[in-house]
Formats: C-alpha cells, structure tokens, sequence
C-alpha cells in the first residue's frame, strides 16, 4: 500500500530527490516514533541530517495541494463507504516566540487553556473501514492577516484574508464534495455547530449532519424557544434511549439518548432535531444540532455523533 500511495505522489515532485525525500518523510509520520520533527525522522531512516527533509518542507518545488488530492483520493478508494462521516476539528501545536506562522496565544484543546500556540484545522474521511486526514488548513488570527509586513517575511500571500475556523471547515467539505467523495454526514465539536453558515451551506447541498453545540445556545421547537439544558429536564423519561456511541478502549460507550424536533419552519426542507446525550453516571448533558435530507432513526445520529472521537487517533 505504501509504494501505491508513493507511486500516485510521484508525478507531483520534478526531481527525483525530493520524490525521495517526501517518501522518506511519509516513513516517519507512519512509524511509531513518539515525537515526529525532521530530527527524529531523519534519523529513523538513516539520514546523518535534518537538512534534506528541511529543505523539501521550506524551500523545495512541489505540489502540495495536489499531493494532498491524491492523497484523498487514495483514502477514499481504500475506506471508501456509502454511509462515511467527515469530521471537522482543530488541534494546536505549542510553540515558543512569534515567528511561526499563525502563532499567537489563543485557545488550543492540546492544552486544554491559552497558549502561545499554531492552530490548525482537519478534514477526517471515516468508515468502519478506517480513518484518515484528507485536508487540512492553518489557522490565521487577525493578528496575523491584518499585519502584512509580517505575513509577507513569512512567506503569506498578499491575497490572504482572515478566515474562521468554521469557514476553513467550510472550505475544506466544499473542495471534498466537489472532488466526488461520498460523505452523507459531517460532524464536529461546538466551534463548528455553533456557525450558521456552515449549517447552512450543509443543508444546501443536501449533507446531513450532526455538529456539537454549548447548553447555552437557544433551539425553537413546536412548543417555543429554549436552551437545551432547559429542554432536556422537561423530557419524559420514556424518550430516553439507551445506545451505544461505538467502541473505546474498555468497550461499548453507553449513553441515554433522546431526540427533540427542532426548527420545523425552516424554509429549507429536511428534518432538523436535538440530539441530547445523557451520561449514565454523572448525569452530565452534551448537545448536537442535526439535520438530514430524509428521516432517520435516532441510532443513526448515535452513530454519526460517536464517530468525531475518531479524531483523537488520528
């Protein structure tokens, strides 16, 4: 599988020595390496030095976008499925002083607080089969696009506009579909189900999804508005389904689940509910705002909502 994913990559490279030096690259990111840098890599496949991977990644010619094309088109032909999610997240590498681009203090999940990080956001095409990165987009802050001076010594285009995270996620499901992947659903964490345009621009195009929202954000149903923690202590207990999210590491990931009809006047058509999880123990709520073309089963939505925590193996 390995010489097929190198052989589709070949084309994209006009010498032969970065062909050779991406090859060596993508032997380390798949090694069991615990900390993955030119150093490291380097060194695991029998390079006295750093400097040829450094060079592929800062100063060689290649395609890097389509390589990443043909990198999904390998993903899909190897885990391809009619009933595949992709899963928009963000994930922060720390890093110290202010020349790495996109680096600021902000919020990172890495971390769990503010820090001087880079933040980054991932498309992930899943299937029973597997999973796997298929685009991905660095995030940069105001204080980057709005300071041209220094977004021209990093190397950024002038054309750059400051761009959400949601509309990076946007960007990248777009480029996806449009490429023919057949991905029914997208999920992802608050910062995504909390942006009206991406769900808007899902629903147009006809792709369920299933997207985290904060106990704080307002749902209407047919008997008015409501927070979602507020919706959830006035449900009977007979709408409590127990289902399993999908497998962890010590099994099955039981929760109760229920599902409320939300937003029935919407002017675009479809079906549109709250999804409520109910933590067996603690108690402890979490929210998803879903939609789909057609109806579907309450299991489904389980399903899709369960798979964003592929993200954490990828």
């Amino acid at each position: 599988m390995f010489d097929e994913l190198t052989a589709r990559i070949a084309g994209r490279f006009s010498r032969v020595e970065p062909r050779r030096r991406a090859e060596k690259l993508l032997l380390g990111l798949v090694s069991e390496l615990p900390r993955k840098n030119c150093w490291t890599i380097a060194e695991h496949v029998g390079d006295a030095t750093p400097d040829g991977l450094q060079h592929l990644l800062a100063r060689a010619v290649w395609d890097a976008d389509a390589v990443r094309d043909d990198l999904r088109d390998y993903v899909c032909d190897h885990l391809g499925s009619q009933n595949a999610v992709l899963i928009v997240d963000e994930t922060g590498d720390l890093k110290k002083g202010t020349r790495t681009v996109g680096v600021q203090r902000q919020y990172t999940g890495t971390a769990g607080r503010i820090e001087n990080s880079q933040v980054a956001v991932y498309l992930t095409y899943a299937t029973t089969a597997g999973h796997a990165f298929i685009d991905r987009a660095l995030y940069l802050p105001k204080s980057w696009t709005s300071d041209r001076e220094r977004c021209a010594a990093a190397g950024i285009s002038e054309n750059m506009q400051f761009a959400t995270k949601p509309a990076l996620a946007t960007t990248m499901i777009t480029r996806a579909l449009d490429a023919g992947v057949d991905a029914p659903w997208v999920t992802g964490d608050e910062v995504y189900g909390a942006d009206p345009t991406l769900r808007a621009e899902l629903e147009r195009r006809g792709v369920g999804y299933v997207l985290a929202i904060g106990c704080d954000r307002r749902v209407t149903t047919g008997a008015g508005t409501f927070r979602p923690d507020e919706l959830a202590t006035r449900l009977p207990k007979h709408v409590w389904q127990r289902l399993s999210a999908g497998t962890g590491a010590k099994g099955h990931r039981f929760y109760d689940w229920a599902l409320v009809d939300i937003d029935q006047d919407a002017e675009v058509g479809g079906h549109r509910w709250l999804l409520i999880r109910r933590n067996r123990r603690t108690r402890e709520l979490a929210f998803y705002r879903c939609y789909a073309p057609t109806p579907v089963a309450l299991p489904v939505l389980v399903r899709v909502a369960g798979t964003r925590w592929r993200v954490e193996e990828s």
